[in-house]
C-alpha cells in the first residue's frame, strides 16, 4: 500500500478519538487523519457544534449521538458486483484456479473484510454457487463477513435488498438467489446459511485462518500507513499458502514483494507467496545393473554427470560430428530453436538453424580446418517485426584423444541486453567523442547534476506514493459523496411525495371551494385576498385573478367593504368566529340585495380570516 504524506495532527482531534476509544471501543487513531476529520467535522456541523471539546461534552451527555457520529464515519458504501471488471476477472480466472487446488470434499474458506450490509458477501456466495452448482456450493463453502458497524451487521444478516439495491443483477441472477417479500428481495435460505456475519475489528482483533480467498475492497484506504502494514500482517496470516487476497481498485501492494506476488495489478488481486522456496531440479534416473562392477558404474555416473551439465547448462548448445549430424541438442536449444528429440540424428544441414540466424556450416568447416574454435558476436536474430534477438555463437572442434577432430560444438549465448547497450554505448561514444574537449570542461558539472537527478528520482518516488495516498482521499472522498448523493435521492423522493400530496390537498381544497354556492374570500394577515372562490366571482362580477393579492378593503365592488372593517379586526385579533352582518349591496347584475357577511378566523394559521357572503335578499327598487 503506497503511504500518504505525513498529516499533521490536531491534538483536540487526537482528544477526542482516544475519549470515543475509552468510552465505547472504537479506536479510530489508525485512520487516515485527513478523511476522519472531515467526517467528524460533518457531524459536528449537523448539530451545531464547532469545537471538539464541545462536541465531546455533547458525545458524554447523550449515548445516542455515539450512535449517528459512527454511522457518519462508517461510510458504508457498497453493492452487489461492484466494480464488474475485477469480478468478472476473479469469477473466470481466479475462481476455476482456486476450485482445482482444493480437493473435491474440502471446505472452502472465504473472509470478506469491511463486509458493510452484506452486498459483497453474497456476491462471493453467488460467484461459488455459479462455478460448483447451488448444492455444493450450500455443502462446501463457507463465506465469512465482519465489519465494525453493527448495525450495518443487521442489515446483512436479514438478506433483504431493496429493487434498486439489485439493479447491478441480471433478472436470471435475481430470480434464481432472491425471493420477492412484498417490496424487498430476500437472498435465499440455503445459501444464506453458509455467510456467517460477525462484528470484527481488522486492527485488532484475530484474523480468520486458513482462508482460500480474502476479500478486502476499498476499506485499507481509510487506514494510515502503520495500520494498513499491520492490517496486511493479519491477512498474510490468515491466507493458506496460495490464498489470494482481493483489494479494491484505490488499493495496493507496492512494497510487499516478498510475501505477495501480483496475479492481476490492474483488478488488484493478489496470491500469497509459499514459506520457502523449492528448489527446481532436473533428474536422469540411473539405470545401472547391479550386477556391473564398480569401474563401470563410475564411468556410467561420470558420463550420466556430462550430460546433465551438458542438458542444465544456461546456454543452448548442439553437437554436431563429422559427418554433419546432430548428436546432441540441450534443453535450451529445444526450447529457444524449436528443436526436438526427434532432430538429434538428422543432418544439420537440414535444419533451419544451421543458416539463421547465421551461416553455420561454413564456421563449423573453418573450425575443423583450423583447429580451433570461431565465435561470431552480436548475431542478429529477429523474432518478429519489432522483436530482434542478439546472440554471440562460439563453434568449438571437438578432438579425440589421438589429436583428431571427431565434432564441433555449438554454444549460443544470448546477450541481447548487452549488445543492445554497447550498440547505444558505440553510438554515445561517437557523439562524446564529437564533443570530448567541451565534456572535458564539464565533468563536474555532469557528476552534480547525476546527484541532482537521483535527488530527483527519489523525490518522484516520493511524489508517487503522495498521488498514490492522493488517489486513496479522492476514492474516499468518492465513497462519501455518493453516500450523500444517496441520501440527496431519499430526500428528494420525500419532497416529490409531499408535493403530489399537496398538490392534491390543493385541488381537493379548490373543489371544495368551487362549490360552494356562497361567496367565500380568504385574507391574509395583511387583508390582502388570498383565494376568491367562483361563488363570489358570480356574486360580485369580479374574477379571482384581477382581486389576488390585492387589499380587500381598496376594492370596488357591490359590497359597502368599509362596514366590514371593525368586525374583521375583532375577529383577527380575538380568533372569534363573528356573528352574520346584514350588509345592503349591489350584486353583479346590478340589482340591490341584502347581503349576510360572516367572518371566521382560518383554523390554520392565527394570522387570517374567511368571508363567507350569501345572498339572502333581493331588495326591489323602492325597497
Amino acid at each position: 500500500m503506497a503511504s500518504e504524506p505525513n498529516e499533521s495532527l490536531d491534538p483536540e482531534l487526537e482528544q477526542l478519538l482516544a475519549f470515543i476509544r475509552d468510552a465505547r471501543g472504537f479506536d479510530f487513531t489508525g485512520y487516515k487523519r485527513s478523511s476522519l476529520a472531515r467526517r467528524v467535522r460533518k457531524r459536528m456541523a449537523d448539530v451545531g457544534i464547532t469545537e471538539y471539546l464541545d462536541y465531546r461534552d455533547l458525545l458524554e451527555a447523550s449515548a445516542e449521538e455515539f450512535d449517528f457520529l459512527f454511522n457518519t464515519i462508517l461510510i458504508n458504501v457498497t453493492s452487489f458486483f461492484r466494480d464488474a471488471e475485477s469480478w468478472t476477472y476473479l469469477q473466470r480466472e481466479i475462481i476455476p484456479e482456486l476450485l482445482s487446488s482444493v480437493g473435491s470434499e474440502e471446505d472452502i474458506r472465504v473472509w470478506s473484510a469491511g463486509c458493510s450490509s452484506g452486498e459483497e458477501a453474497y456476491s462471493l456466495a453467488i460467484v461459488f454457487a455459479q462455478a460448483l452448482g447451488i448444492e455444493e456450493c450450500a455443502r462446501r463453502v463457507k463465506i465469512y463477513g465482519t465489519d465494525v458497524d453493527e448495525e450495518a451487521l443487521r442489515e446483512a444478516r436479514s438478506g433483504s435488498y431493496s429493487e434498486r439495491s439489485l439493479e447491478a443483477l441480471s433478472d436470471d441472477l435475481r430470480n434464481e438467489y432472491f425471493e420477492q417479500s412484498g417490496s424487498r428481495f430476500v437472498f435465499r435460505s440455503d445459501l444464506r446459511r453458509r455467510v456467517i456475519f460477525g462484528r470484527h475489528d481488522i486492527t485488532k482483533d484475530a484474523p480468520i485462518s486458513r482462508l482460500h480467498l480474502l476479500v478486502c475492497r476499498n476499506t485499507l484506504m481509510y487506514f494510515n500507513v502503520e495500520a494498513q502494514s499491520q492490517i496486511i500482517d493479519r491477512f498474510h496470516f490468515a491466507l493458506r499458502e496460495g490464498g489470494h487476497l482481493f483489494l479494491g481498485k484505490a488499493e495496493m501492494l507496492l512494497s510487499d514483494g516478498e510475501r505477495f506476488e501480483v496475479v492481476s495489478m490492474r483488478q488488484r488481486i493478489f496470491r500469497r507467496r509459499s514459506g520457502r522456496t523449492d528448489a527446481q531440479h532436473l533428474t536422469i534416473p540411473l539405470t545401472l545393473d547391479p550386477a556391473a562392477g564398480v569401474e563401470v558404474r563410475d564411468v556410467a555416473r561420470k558420463r550420466q554427470l556430462r550430460d546433465l551439465v551438458l542438458e542444465t547448462a544456461p546456454n543452448a548448445m548442439i553437437s554436431v560430428d563429422l559427418d554433419g549430424i546432430i548428436i546432441q541438442a540441450n534443453s535450451q536449444a529445444r526450447a529457444q530453436f524449436g528443436l526436438t528429440s526427434q532432430d538429434v540424428g538428422r543432418p544439420f544441414r537440414d535444419l533451419e538453424i544451421s543458416y539463421r540466424p547465421t551461416e553455420l556450416r561454413s564456421l563449423i568447416e573453418r573450425a575443423h580446418s583450423e583447429r580451433r574454435s570461431i565465435r561470431v558476436n552480436a548475431v542478429e536474430r529477429r523474432l518478429s517485426a519489432d522483436d530482434v534477438q542478439y546472440l554471440d555463437i562460439t563453434v568449438q572442434p571437438l578432438t579425440a584423444d589421438d589429436g583428431l577432430v571427431i565434432g564441433s560444438s555449438v554454444a549460443f549465448v544470448d546477450t541481447t541486453a548487452l549488445t543492445r547497450l554497447q550498440l547505444e554505448v558505440k553510438r554515445n561514444r561517437e557523439d562524446l567523442e564529437t564533443a570530448y574537449e567541451e565534456l572535458q570542461s564539464t565533468n563536474e558539472e555532469l557528476e552534480t547534476t547525476n546527484e541532482e537527478l537521483q535527488s530527483s528520482i527519489e523525490e518522484l518516488e516520493t511524489t508517487n506514493e503522495e498521488l498514490q495516498s492522493t488517489n486513496e482521499e479522492l476514492e474516499t472522498t468518492n465513497e462519501e459523496l455518493q453516500s450523500g448523493n444517496e441520501e440527496l435521492d431519499t430526500m428528494n423522493e420525500e419532497i416529490r411525495i409531499r408535493s403530489t400530496e399537496l398538490d392534491e390537498a390543493r385541488t381537493f381544497l379548490e373543489g371544495v371551494l368551487s362549490s360552494v354556492a356562497a361567496g367565500v374570500v380568504v385574507l391574509d394577515s395583511e387583508l390582502r385576498v388570498r383565494s376568491w372562490n367562483r361563488g363570489a366571482e358570480e356574486l360580485w362580477g369580479l374574477r379571482g385573478d384581477e382581486v389576488q393579492r390585492q387589499p380587500f378593503f381598496h376594492l370596488d365592488f357591490g359590497l359597502p367593504t368599509e362596514a366590514l372593517v371593525e368586525v374583521v379586526n375583532r375577529c383577527l385579533v380575538t380568533g372569534v368566529r363573528t356573528e352574520p352582518v346584514d350588509l345592503i349591496a349591489v350584486n353583479r347584475k346590478g340589482r340591490r340585495i341584502r347581503c349576510s357577511v360572516i367572518c371566521s378566523p382560518l383554523d390554520s394559521q392565527s394570522d387570517g380570516v374567511v368571508l363567507l357572503m350569501e345572498d339572502i335578499q333581493e331588495l326591489s327598487e323602492e325597497g
